[in-house]
């Protein structure tokens, strides 16, 4: 009973055409730009673990450090333009000043060549853009909905997100056919120059159709860095930003789970990006629905089920499962795990912090698990490295299923005791 509640508020109606209505245009204006924008990160990331591990003939220690960066990069970025977007009240610039830096930096892979270093500087760079506007972005998610409508809010955002993470990989395929190598540089810069230009049609439409939220200015005092620090003094926040981290620790990255796939399947370099079309399907298809039955049954049981599927995608890798039903099964259930998990977390979150540092609050969770993922990956590179593939995919399974466990007791409500 008390898990089903966390997180819930009672409201008439249920999941209708009409509820979706009351989200209002910014969600559907915000979800519109994640689209473009995905499409444009997503050719990058589909190509980018074959580029490196292949291309550039990175070991898996050396990916995990790459891969951790493309996330871990963005921890500090998000604390930054978190604050900032709540100090200023203009959540929506800040917003666009990451969006604008992550399309300029695929212009940089480019220039990069197959320099590694300067491969981790640009996609640093282009994290850095992410952080800067995946808080204020959420935050705008928040304050554009009803606090009863959040998963359906989030959901809605995510699952036309992943309209643009499914696209982006085929866009990819394409560019790469048009190119005519599948193998060479002259390829894979192709498709990150249309990535460019994709991604600067996503900052024109951030600036032409999505509003700011301009509350009146908050007393003095409110938005400050001793406000912002005293946040983790509420017992719901410090647990929710200990759970992120857990679950950011048990999480691999991607690339991972498509490499392994590749290396037990074969998987010619032309077919890889179409790894992540497969998850991003279910993400789709999954997203607006289990953000809705989050908002019906609580968003905790919700978001541990999508980590259940995790260690499930992480069991198949290990099975002597083979061909279109391991391809099926393992796509599926990632995609599964991000539709129950991403949205919802930020919509545990959203009730939990003030307006006046709302933003700044989303980025203290966010950028909490980007360090823990940044962690996870560069151990589990470590792990496949000198004990296999077979050894680090059981690890972190066990992992995943301690992280379950702790967030339970951390997040579960506590029976208050009779007087």
């Amino acid at each position: 009973m008390y898990l089903s509640t966390i997180g819930r508020r009672e409201h008439p109606g249920g999941v209708s055409k009409k509820s979706f209505a009351l989200l209002g245009g910014n969600v559907f204006a915000l979800g519109t730009v994640s689209l473009v924008t995905d499409v444009s990160s997503e050719m990058v990331t589909a190509v980018l673990p074959v580029y490196l591990v292949l291309g550039l003939h990175l070991g898996p220690a050396a990916y995990g450090v790459v891969d951790g960066l493309y996330t871990g990069a963005t921890a500090l970025l998000r604390l930054a333009g978190g604050y900032v977007a709540d100090r200023v009240r203009r959540r929506k610039a800040v917003a666009g000043l990451g969006y604008a830096m992550s399309a300029v930096a695929k212009l940089g892979l480019v220039a990069a060549g197959s320099s590694a270093t300067a491969i981790g500087v640009v996609l640093t760079a282009d994290r850095t853009g992410k952080g800067l506007r995946t808080a204020p972005r959420d935050a705008l998610i928040t304050l554009s909905a009803p606090e009863h409508m959040l998963g359906r809010a989030f959901g809605v955002h995510r699952a036309m997100d992943s309209v643009g993470a499914f696209l982006g990989p085929l866009a990819a395929v394409a560019v790469l056919a048009v190119a005519g190598s599948a193998t060479g540089t002259e390829g894979f810069d192709a498709v990150f120059v249309t990535s460019f230009c994709i991604a600067t049609a996503g900052v024109l439409l951030l600036a032409l159709f999505v509003r700011d939220h301009r509350a009146p200015k908050p007393p003095s005092g409110t938005v400050s860095l001793r406000a912002a620090a005293g946040l983790l003094r509420g017992t719901g926040v410090r647990r929710l930003l200990i759970a992120a981290c857990v679950l950011g620790l048990a999480t691999i990255g991607d690339g991972f789970v498509y490499l392994l796939l590749q290396d037990k399947e074969d998987i010619a370099t032309g077919w890889f990006p179409l790894l992540a079309v497969g998850t991003n399907l279910g993400y789709l298809l999954l997203a607006a629905p289990l953000g809705a039955l989050a908002d019906r049954i609580g968003r905790l049981p919700v978001m541990l089920g999508g980590y259940g599927a995790l260690v499930t995608v992480y069991l198949l890798l290990l099975s002597p499962l083979t061909g279109w039903a391991l391809f099926a099964l393992t796509l599926g259930l990632y995609g599964a795990f991000y539709a129950a998990t991403d949205g919802v977390l930020m919509a545990l979150a959203g009730p939990l912090l003030p307006e006046a540092l709302r933003t700044t609050g989303i980025a203290i969770v966010q950028s909490g698990q980007a360090l823990a993922y940044f962690v996870s990956s560069v151990l589990f590179g470590l792990s496949w490295q000198f004990w296999g593939a077979t050894t680090a995919i059981t690890i972190a399974a066990g992992t995943v299923l301690a992280a379950v466990a702790a967030t339970f007791v951390l997040l579960v409500p506590r029976r208050k005791a009779r007087p």
